[in-house]
Order: C-alpha cells, then sequence, then structure tokens
C-alpha cells in the first residue's frame, strides 16, 4: 500500500518537470516550494489518517464529505476528484510518448498533424499513448492489473534508479553547484517563486489519498493508514529534491531550460552520463509511469463505481462485468477522457497539472472539513454525531488542513496569483463543471428518492451513521 501511495505520487512528474520546475523558480525555489508543501500534505494526512481508520470505504474523499455536508457535497467532492484522477492517468501516458518520442525521434516524428501553443502534434505519438491506456484499461477490465507485491518491486525499481542517476551526477568532475546558480531565476521574486511551485502540491504529491481508495480491502490494521502517508509523503520529497538537484547540477540549468528540447530531463542526463545514464533515468520513468497509471485508473474506477452505487451518476457506472466482476464502464471512461489529453502535444502538460491541481484540492478541503466536524475541543460540547473524537490538538490540525487546502484553492484560481490558472486550464474547467452539472440535474430525482439511512448504507455500509449511541463512543 505504501509503494501504491508513494509511486502513485512521484509517478512521471520528477522525470519530466524538473526543469519546468526550475524554469519558473530556479532549482532552490523548485526543492523548498516541494519541501514546504509536503510538510503541508502531511497536515492535510492528519484528516486522512483519522477517517480512514474510522470510516474504511471505497470513495474516499467522496465518502467523507457525505459524512459531513450531505449528497451535494459528496457529489461535488467526487466529480472534482474523478477530474484529477483523471487528468494524473492521462498525464502519465503523454508522459510515456513524451519519453519513446525522445529515443525515438525518427519514428514518433511521424504523421504531423498540427501545432498546438508551440507544441508540434505527431500522429504517432497520439498512438503510443492511446495504446498504452488502451492497455491499461484492458488489464483493468480483465482484473489481471499488478498485485501489491509487483507495484512494490516497481517501486523501488525507480527508487534505485533515481539513487543511481543521483550518485552518477555527483561523482562527474563536470558537475557542481556552479551550475545550479543563480537558485532563482533572473528578475523573479524568490517569495512568489516558491509560492508558485507550492501551489501545485495538491498534484505533486496526489497518490497518498489512493489509500482510502483501496481502505475496504486491507489486510492490515487500518491505524497503520496515517503512517504509510506519512512515510509516503517524506518519501515523495525526498526523491524529487534528488531528482531537481542530479538535473540542476549536470549542466548549467539557465542553459538547459532554455534550449528547445523534448525531453530536457532526458537530454541533460544523456549528455553527462552517455546511453547507460539515458538507460536508468527511462527505466526508472518507466516505472513510475506503470505504477501511477495503474494505480490512478483504479482509483478512478472506484471511485466512479461508489459515486453510482450511490446513485449520484448513471447506473452504468456500477455496472459490474459478467465474467470478471469489474466495473468495467467505469473504466472506460477513464481511459476515454484521459485519450484526449495526448491530441494536445506537449504544451497540454502544464494545463493538466493546473486542473489535477484544482480537483484534488477541493477534496482536499471536504477531508480537512470532516475531520475537523467529528473532531472536539472538549466532552461537555453538544454531540450531533456518533463518530467523534475528544482531541483539540487534531481539531486545531484539521483546522489548519481547511485553511490550507482553500488557500491552495485561491493560488489556483484566484487572479494575479502567482499560480493563476493559464486560459486553457480555465476552459477545460469549466466544460468540465458543465459535465458535472448535467450529470447532477439528470440524476438528481434519482437521489432525492434515497432516504439517508439507504444513503448512507450505500456509501459507508451502515444504515445510520449519524446516530449517536454509547457503543459508538466507546469504540472511538
Amino acid at each position: 500500500m505504501w509503494a501504491v501511495a508513494l509511486g502513485s505520487s512521484i509517478g512521471w512528474g520528477a522525470f519530466v518537470q524538473p526543469t519546468d520546475w526550475m524554469s519558473t523558480a530556479g532549482p532552490l525555489g523548485a526543492s523548498l516550494g516541494l519541501a514546504i508543501g509536503g510538510l503541508l500534505m502531511m497536515l492535510i494526512a492528519v484528516s486522512y489518517g483519522f477517517l480512514i481508520r474510522s470510516f474504511p470505504v471505497s470513495g474516499g474523499e467522496f465518502a467523507y464529505a457525505f459524512i459531513s455536508l450531505g449528497k451535494t457535497h459528496a457529489f461535488i467532492s467526487g466529480w472534482f476528484l474523478t477530474l484529477g484522477y483523471i487528468c494524473i492517468v492521462a498525464l502519465n501516458a503523454s508522459a510515456l510518448a513524451l519519453m519513446m518520442r525522445f529515443v525515438f525521434p525518427s519514428l514518433l516524428e511521424n504523421l504531423y498533424m498540427y501545432e498546438v501553443a508551440g507544441g508540434d502534434v505527431y500522429g504517432v505519438e497520439i498512438m503510443v499513448a492511446t495504446v498504452a491506456l488502451a492497455i491499461f484499461g484492458y488489464l483493468n477490465v480483465r482484473g489481471g492489473v499488478f498485485s501489491g507485491k509487483a507495484q512494490f518491486i516497481f517501486c523501488v525499481i525507480m527508487i534505485i534508479g533515481i539513487v543511481l542517476i543521483s550518485v552518477l551526477v555527483g561523482a562527474q568532475p563536470s558537475t557542481g553547484l556552479e551550475n545550479a546558480s543563480p537558485s532563482f531565476p533572473s528578475g523573479t521574486n524568490a517569495g512568489a517563486a516558491i509560492v508558485s511551485i507550492i501551489a501545485i502540491s495538491p498534484w505533486a504529491f496526489v497518490g497518498f489519498d489512493n489509500v482510502p481508495q483501496a481502505a475496504e480491502e486491507f489486510n492490515f490494521s487500518s491505524k497503520k493508514a496515517f503512517g504509510l502517508i506519512i512515510f509516503a509523503i517524506a518519501a515523495a520529497v525526498i526523491l524529487y529534491g534528488m531528482m531537481i538537484f542530479s538535473v540542476a547540477i549536470s549542466t548549467p540549468w539557465q542553459n538547459l531550460t532554455a534550449a528547445d528540447n523534448v525531453w530536457e530531463t532526458g537530454f541533460a542526463i544523456k549528455e553527462l552520463l552517455g546511453n547507460v545514464g539515458l538507460l536508468i533515468v527511462m527505466v526508472a520513468l518507466t516505472m513510475g509511469i506503470i505504477t501511477g497509471l495503474n494505480g490512478f485508473i483504479i482509483s478512478t474506477s472506484r471511485l466512479l463505481f461508489a459515486m453510482s452505487r450511490a446513485k449520484f451518476i448513471p447506473k452504468a457506472f456500477s455496472k459490474l462485468h459478467k465474467k470478471y466482476e469489474t466495473p468495467y464502464i467505469s473504466i472506460i471512461f477513464t481511459v476515454l477522457i484521459a485519450m484526449i489529453a495526448p491530441w494536445f502535444g506537449r504544451n497540454v502538460l502544464g494545463w493538466v497539472v493546473d486542473m489535477s491541481s484544482v480537483g484534488v484540492t477541493i477534496a482536499y478541503f471536504y477531508t480537512c472539513y470532516t475531520a475537523f466536524s467529528l473532531f472536539k475541543w472538549r466532552k461537555d460540547q453538544q454531540y450531533n454525531k456518533g463518530y467523534y473524537v475528544i482531541s483539540p490538538m487534531r481539531k486545531a490540525l484539521a483546522g489548519l488542513g481547511v485553511i490550507v487546502s482553500v488557500i491552495f484553492l485561491g493560488l489556483l484560481i484566484v487572479p494575479g496569483s502567482p499560480a493563476y490558472l493559464e486560459v486553457q486550464s480555465r476552459i477545460a474547467l469549466v466544460i468540465w463543471i458543465v459535465m458535472g452539472i448535467i450529470f447532477y440535474l439528470v440524476k438528481r430525482k434519482d437521489y432525492k428518492k434515497v432516504s439517508d439511512k439507504e444513503m448512507s448504507y450505500l456509501i459507508l455500509g451502515k444504515e445510520d451513521i449519524f446516530t449517536e449511541t454509547k457503543t459508538n463512543r466507546k469504540k472511538l
């Protein structure tokens, strides 16, 4: 489970994005921004740890929003989390095509189609991403997904690859800290640069929230979930930092970010370490893509399944395959939506990262708010829910998580912010919101007919989660 969380968090980002982050914030700004972002994610993880232990059900943030705020907010949370997850599925497939284009340019740069925001789009590149998505979709429909042990092995290989790259780069006589100078881009405010990286932390570390999606299938105590999440985030911070550092000292970073390379990280490593270094980083990237694709297709389909089972979206999404007993409609929907991204070329990656950050930040908000509502300051309060814990410290931390989530969202959607969404991201976000409104209006009559008791059973497996009893008090 730790490998699923870490592998999903790292994915392709550590191998593709370092130069993009450095061009925005410089080597030091990118490293500090991700480190601070990781600490803020750990703050949010306090709420996840409590809720996973108290409500070990599929659906995660969708279920948590229902507990605290009811049906409509559960739909909003689930819909935006679906956006975040599908974006990451698309990003991993696009990153695979990007790597193949760098290694085999004569093959991938065929069937030129058009240009998007200065990036060329090739038909063969689209085919590679589409085939990858189709293969993983097919494996998920068959139920032939990678086991936890396989995920762990792939994750370990990825970690070994990053460590090897860092050691080999650091051992070269031509590398040094002078290549990582200046620490911030010229003419850029250091504070604003760091904030712009902090703003994408919800995307950079998303993956630890795959843990609650699999909570119903734990074969270990759900009390361990919090520790798994914290260690996954900590490891992700270290691995991100190692890759940024390796790329920054390999060659003067400003020259690298100014060059027009298909894959700047791969170019820098190959120029310094040759084909051996390129092979190592390719293997590590492939492992990250595999764990990311597998993890988020599973999580997205389970989330859609949970929402459909609760009658929030069409019944088809909870329909199981007759032979494989998997939610195949949800899997197919996830894959088909993700297949749109490669048609927009290399530059779509930045837009999709922003959209994903919005989606998961909203889900983080609902999780922290739910935990805040269930933690209590003192024993003599009036209680409205059966599930609660007397913990002033945790209530304060959950409250801080709510504030942090709002700040993250503000950085992305408030005009003038250092991390304000680009116009393409805003357009795509509006389209997703419109789709959600359509789904909501179509199904509103159906789920309005469902009583709170039945809805509680469909989402949480309990008929009345809100009944306060002595049994519930003693349980927690």
